[in-house]
């Protein structure tokens, strides 16, 4: 889940808490963090660890990863899709509901991984394996069927 670069983590978290309408008080009350220590890292005076991120995440319901990459902690994986990038960037609908939508996306994404993962597998040639296991399996090998046959 790919993230657009700000200038900072502090900015970052600035930029998510004013999209979700939540002040600074606020934030810093349902992170459990101290409101000038929030307010210090905003301003990038302080860097946060990953277990204060983790309760930003949590403060901000979004996803722990998200801070991780802005803060340098993980890599990125794979570069934003453009659904995701619409997700995030529309005001129209709560914080809440775009991290749901995102999840359903991400599930949809990594279910079809899973199947093209799959279909490459079963097209891959059997030369890796000992020709006495190929004969062993033989008995049981699919026989391409004709058509005449079928209906013969």
């Amino acid at each position: 889940m790919a993230l657009p670069k700000v200038g900072s983590i502090g900015e970052y978290i600035r930029e998510q808490r004013t999209q979700a309408k939540i002040s600074l008080r606020q934030l810093a009350a349902q992170a459990g963090v101290s409101n000038p220590y929030l307010s210090q890292i905003e301003r990038g005076l302080r860097k946060p660890s990953a277990e204060i991120l983790n309760q930003i995440a949590k403060g901000l319901h979004i996803s722990a990863q998200a801070l991780y990459v802005q803060a340098g902690l993980i890599e990125d994986r794979e570069p934003p899709s453009d659904v995701e990038t619409a997700i995030r960037a529309d005001t129209h609908i709560t914080e809440r509901q775009r991290q749901v939508l995102i999840d359903i996306y991400e599930s949809f994404r990594k279910e079809n991984r899973v199947e093209d993962e799959q279909t490459s597998q079963n097209a891959r040639p059997q030369d890796d394996l000992p020709e006495d296991f190929l004969a062993a399996l033989e008995p049981f090998a699919v026989s391409p069927v004709t058509q005449e046959t079928k209906e013969g």
